[in-house]
């Protein structure tokens, strides 16, 4: 086979690809406010979610995060995203395994989800970030259903992303996107420990 006929082959293949798409984007005419679920065991999850966080700034969105089982160290997307009006409500007990005390950890998981249940119920915000909520609802910290009637009755325009591993069925069930992040290898496996501007 010639290489002129491989050519055409080829814009041929790519001419069927491009109106299967064109297609799939003709047909996508809803617009509403979405939920993004991020979980899986692999590292990522809440660098995903900072991503959407920035991308939705960068387009002039209102974005808010709170942060779940996050301690109280420096965290890189903070520094970046507070400084272009991001706010950013953060648990601050660290690891359950670090506190070990269910009763404190459910305490502050509260207020921090007081304080998401206020911004699920603002229609000036168009972004919320609830990094590792998958944790708290596992635990038990934060009333599974609470969560979901939240997401039900937000803004309709709002976006909500949750991060975390072993998102619950429900949420998954009631999710517009998700993604599961799998881990292949990890540095932390062999001895490497965590890195500024990397892990965190």
């Amino acid at each position: 086979m010639n290489d002129k006929i491989k050519d055409e082959r080829h814009k041929e293949r790519q001419q069927r690809l491009k109106e299967k798409v064109d297609q799939r984007v003709a047909n996508a005419t809803k617009e509403k406010g979405l939920l993004l679920v991020i979980t899986g065991n692999g590292k990522g999850k809440s660098t995903s979610g900072f991503g959407t966080v920035a991308r939705a700034v960068g387009h002039g969105l209102t974005a808010h995060v709170v942060q779940f089982i996050k301690g109280s160290w420096e965290c890189g997307e903070r520094n970046l995203l507070e400084s272009h009006g991001v706010n950013f409500s953060v648990m601050a007990t660290g690891f359950t395994w670090d506190t070990q005390n269910k009763e404190s950890d459910t305490a502050a998981a509260q207020i921090a989800w007081t304080d998401a249940k206020k911004l699920l119920n603002d229609d000036k915000t168009d972004v919320v970030l609830l990094d590792e909520l998958t944790y708290m609802v596992t635990y038990g910290y934060i009333d599974l259903e609470d969560v979901i009637t939240c997401i039900n009755n937000r803004p309709k325009h709002q976006h909500v992303i949750i991060t975390g591993r072993a998102c619950h069925r429900k949420l998954i069930e009631l999710a517009d996107t998700v993604s599961e992040v799998q881990s292949i290898k990890h540095a932390f496996d062999n001895g490497i420990k965590a890195q500024a501007g990397i892990d965190w």
